[in-house]
Formats: structure tokens, C-alpha cells, sequence
């Protein structure tokens, strides 16, 4: 088939797809069919002044990993790949190693194989085009650790089942000086022009760069904390706004420097701030019905909500595993200075219509723009999480609320923080994890989301998070904020 993207006048190049569901087929003939491929862009992308290309795949720290080649190189890798350790499942945050008590981290090799449906040259690194990847085993078959392959899975499940998923990951970050202290870049109120004023050349270069390199930027604006922005791009399939989370990051952070800014993702920047979110927005479709909007034809909306009865379905599939997947979506010790009640971090397992302190928000859109507008938004995650984790893990949730049943319980219309402890209880509107330890456990107990996985993924990632809890046991607030601040 052919998979036709964005032209070559813009920001992505098309190519011919070879891959069959997450299966690559990568014998001789194959290879050479992808070198062919990565020939025929090479001229284009060194018009455009392309010298080298990266290739990158996250870690389940949520760090972004590369390896680059001359842009002549470009087939040879699109048909061999560049070898990356295995080890690399088991990185931290801080690079530090957290092996497995085996002792097989160092031994063995990867390929990272670039993706060709997507190489975009990077206006803010001239001289340079990216491209996400997919690590496969020696043998040419998917790696069991990768993420961007856990993902894909996901999205084959649901569409065996006739259900597309549309997908898109909000962005906050804080602007800072060029100090490892927090010194905001700009003033300015919260979400006040006077803000703006102090870097509308920052932020005009951030949203072109993205235009050009064919993101569609719905939204920015100033947000909360001191120096901090959010922008909100269109929803894509699910592996799609994965990779553009990537890109949109990289390409934020690469602005910023040439400012004089450095860029936190962090979910807590300042010990004593909000911190950051990373929100998904999902929707959840059978051929062209949104099925986060409105009842079924013929029927009544399910457990009272303004969603059809597959996407409440789904929705609680989502609710019922929250704590869980927050080892995936709040995957490290500062997300839970973050995940505190009543700051619009979603603290508590519980949903509700426009309800910014629900972890899960629906929002139906304004009065006739559900049918293509409505979706729900997961509030309780933040950006120190692997996308392509995160996404499977919410697609495996809610694949499960299908084929179970689950019914959503009553919606949840006041900040739940607000409620006495007996309404709580009484409605079983739970806290959320309290700690990275606290998820981990719940994590490590939750079939579903470990077969979505698949057990060597689910293990490394369980392995990662206790070495930064045991990295971070005893610390403060501030000791934490400061260690995780410029990371991500």
C-alpha cells in the first residue's frame, strides 16, 4: 500500500509502506526494498540542507534515545539499522543502570530501524532531520521491550474490532535562565498577555518551527506557574501523536536554547509550584461515529452520561485501572508532588463532565461540534512518561472495559476534594496513588495491563521505577524537584 503523508514541500516525506500490522519482514529482499526508499528521499532532504538524520526510539524512563547517521547513510540504515544495546531497557532517568538481578543487561544487540513514513527535517536544528524508530531483535522481528511495538499492538486489537482510537498529548513546560535554579524566563500573571510580551518572538518560533514541520498546532497560550506555557497539537492515531509528543518536545527544547531558555517538562519544576501535565486527549471510534458523544442510535446513553455505551465502556475500562497505569503515566517520584487535590492534577480515581479535578474529564464540546469534538481527557499523567507506554497501557485499559462490561459509576460534578470523607467512601471515589511505590504495587498485580505489555516490557519498566524510588528514598521535595527539573 502506499501511505501518503505530507508532500516534500512540507515537513514529512511519503514513502511506500512495507510493514504488516507490527511485524516488520526484513529478509534480503525487504532490506533493499527500504534502502530504495530512504534513496529516493535522500535528494529532497539535501535540497533542504539535510546533513544528518536521527533516529530515536523512549526509554521507560521517558528519555529520548538517538543514534544519527550521514544523511548518505540514510539507506543503509533504513535496511540494517544501528545497533543499540538491550541494556538501555533498564536506564533511569539519570542514566544510572538498574540491570536485572540475571545479569543479561549488557549482553546481546538491538537494530533501530527508522520510520519512513516520517522524516522531517528540524527547523530549529538546521542541518539535521528525525525520524521515530522501531528496535527490532538481530533476527528482524520486534523487540519484546519496545514501546513504539506495544503500542501498535494495541491499535491492531481495538481494530480488530472494527474501533479506532484518535489520540493527542497536551504539552506544559516552564521556561527558565541558563541556571540549574529555577529562574523563570519570563513574567508575567498566568495566562495573561503581559506574559506573552516577554516572549512572543520565543513562542511565535516555537508554534512556526512546528507548522513547518506539519504539527498542527491547535492551541498556546501562557499557563499557571511562572514562565510556563502549554500547546495542544490535533489528534492523530494513537502511534502518530506518540511520535509527534516526541517531536514536539525536541523541537521546543531546540527554540528555547537558541533564546538563551532552557526547557522543564518536569511534573515539578519548584517544589512549591503546580508542575507540569502531560494530558491525553483520546477518542474512540467505529467508522466515522464518535463514540464519545451521544447515545446509541435508537437507545439511551449509558449510566447517564453524554457518551455512547462503547465509550463508557471504555472509559471505565480506563477508570478502573488508574492506579496501575499510573506506572506508566506518572511513571516517576516527582509525579506525585505533582498529583496533590485540588490543583487540577486529578488526584482522585473518578470522572466527571468538565471536571478538572477528575482524573478523568470528559468534555463534550460546544453545542454542535460534539460529533467530531467530544473526548476524554486523562488529566492525571505528566510528560516524564514514555508516550508510546502510556497510550498502550490506556488503549489495553479500555480494550478491557469492552470485553468486560464495565459500567461507569455516577459522574462526579465538584472538585471531590470537597467532599467528607463518608460521601467519599460512600460513592467509592478513591485517592489516587500517593507514591510511585503505591502504583508499582498495583501495576505489578494488574494482568491486563502486563499482558498488553508483555512480561519482559512490564519487568523492565517495574525495574526502572524501584531503582528510582530506592534512588530517591529519604529525599525532599526540593532535593527531588531539583534532580528530575532539566531532565525531561
Amino acid at each position: 500500500m502506499v501511505d501518503q503523508l505530507h508532500g516534500s514541500s512540507g515537513g514529512v516525506l511519503a514513502v511506500h509502506s512495507v510493514r504488516v500490522h507490527s511485524v516488520w519482514l526484513v529478509d534480503i529482499a525487504e532490506r533493499e526494498t527500504r534502502s530504495a526508499q530512504a534513496r529516493a528521499i535522500v535528494p529532497d532532504l539535501e535540497r533542504r540542507g539535510v546533513s544528518l538524520v536521527a533516529t530515536t526510539f523512549v526509554d521507560n524512563a521517558g528519555i529520548a534515545r538517538m543514534k544519527s547517521v550521514p544523511i548518505r547513510r540514510l539507506p543503509h540504515l533504513a535496511a540494517w539499522g544501528a545497533g543499540f544495546s538491550p541494556s538501555f531497557d533498564y536506564f533511569r532517568f539519570d542514566d544510572w543502570l538498574a540491570a536485572p538481578a540475571t545479569g543479561e543487561g549488557p549482553v546481546g544487540d538491538l537494530r533501530i530501524l527508522p520510520d519512513l513514513h516520517r522524516v522531517v527535517p528540524l527547523v530549529a536544528q538546521p542541518g539535521w532531520a528525525w525520524t521515530p524508530g522501531d528496535r527490532l531483535d538481530q533476527g528482524g522481528e520486534p523487540h519484546p521491550g519496545c514501546s513504539r511495538a506495544a503500542l501498535r499492538r494495541a491499535v491492531d486489537a481495538l481494530a480488530a474490532g472494527q474501533l479506532e482510537v484518535r489520540a493527542a498529548i497536551e504539552l506544559e513546560w516552564v521556561i527558565g535562565r541558563d541556571s540549574d535554579d529555577l529562574v523563570p524566563g519570563v513574567t508575567g500573571p498566568a495566562y495573561g498577555l503581559a506574559r506573552l510580551a516577554g516572549a512572543s518572538d520565543y513562542a511565535r518560533e516555537v508554534v512556526d518551527a512546528l507548522l513547518a514541520q506539519k504539527v498542527e498546532v491547535e492551541q498556546f497560550h501562557p499557563e499557571y506557574a511562572a514562565g510556563q506555557f502549554e500547546l495542544s497539537v490535533a489528534a492523530e492515531s494513537p502511534v502518530d501523536a506518540a511520535d509527534t509528543s516526541v517531536l514536539v518536545r525536541a523541537t521546543i527544547r531546540a527554540v528555547g536554547l537558541r533564546h538563551g531558555f532552557r526547557t522543564s517538562f518536569s511534573p515539578k519544576v519548584a517544589a512549591d509550584g503546580v508542575g507540569n501535565g502531560g494530558h491525553v486527549h483520546l477518542s474512540l471510534w467505529r467508522e466515522d461515529r464518535n463514540l464519545m458523544s451521544g447515545g446509541a442510535p435508537g437507545g439511551g446513553s449509558e449510566a447517564g452520561t453524554s457518551m455512547a455505551a462503547e465509550g463508557a465502556r471504555f472509559t471505565a475500562g480506563i477508570l478502573n485501572r488508574l492506579p496501575a497505569l499510573l506506572t506508566l503515566g506518572a511513571p516517576s517520584v516527582a509525579s506525585y508532588l505533582r498529583l496533590i487535590p485540588s490543583h487540577w492534577a486529578g488526584a482522585y480515581a473518578c470522572w466527571g463532565p468538565e471536571n478538572r479535578e477528575a482524573a478523568l474529564r470528559t468534555i463534550a464540546g460546544s453545542t454542535g461540534s460534539g460529533d467530531w469534538s467530544a473526548n476524554l481527557e486523562v488529566k492525571c499523567v505528566d510528560l516524564t512518561a514514555n508516550p508510546y507506554l502510556l497510550l498502550a497501557g490506556l488503549l489495553a485499559a479500555g480494550s478491557a472495559g469492552l470485553a468486560d462490561g464495565a459500567v461507569l459509576p455516577p459522574p462526579v460534578v465538584v472538585d471531590p476534594a470537597a467532599l467528607p470523607p463518608e460521601e467519599l467512601e460512600h460513592r467509592g471515589i478513591r485517592r489516587l496513588p500517593a507514591s510511585l511505590g503505591e502504583s508499582v504495587q498495583a501495576f505489578a498485580v494488574d494482568e491486563v495491563l502486563r499482558t498488553a505489555l508483555g512480561p519482559s516490557l512490564a519487568d523492565a519498566v517495574v525495574a526502572v521505577r524501584s531503582s528510582e524510588i530506592e534512588r530517591f528514598a529519604g529525599a525532599t521535595p526540593a532535593e527531588i524537584a531539583a534532580a528530575t527539573r532539566w531532565v525531561h
